[in-house]
């Protein structure tokens, strides 16, 4: 009876974290992950830092759509393709969590930096 009771629940704290981890809808990796994610060129880069912030440099072929823009949400959704994987990122990870989560609930396939563009930049010099 104790052994049923604790794995009751411990089945039930396990299906509250795999449906919290499903809720955000998108999935956040490392640099490493989201380097080999993005040579996939199906793959649509998406810098949702400021232009000021992408014109100081930017992961290579990234759309730029500022996410603090009032706009975010109409823009993305008539730029970016709806079939396609959608791999985001902003300078330290905070502000691409809220993009992604925008458009993972837009039905959009989102892939998200955790560590940003400052995380990019780490991973690339260490190579």
């Amino acid at each position: 009876m104790k052994k049923f009771v604790i794995m009751s629940i411990l089945s039930v704290v396990l299906g509250f974290l795999s449906c919290d981890a499903q809720s955000k809808g998108y999935k956040s990796v490392d640099a490493k992950s989201f380097a080999k994610i993005i040579k996939d060129t199906a793959v649509v880069r998406l810098d949702v830092r400021t232009p000021e912030e992408y014109a100081e440099g930017h992961i290579e072929k990234a759309i730029n759509i500022d996410v603090m823009n009032n706009n975010f949400e109409t823009t993305a959704m008539s730029i970016l393709p709806q079939n396609k994987t959608i791999a985001l990122y902003c300078r330290s990870g905070n502000r691409s969590k809220k993009a992604a989560g925008i458009l993972a609930e837009k039905g959009y396939k989102v892939v998200e930096l955790n560590s940003g563009y400052k995380g990019w930049k780490a991973f690339k010099e260490q190579r």
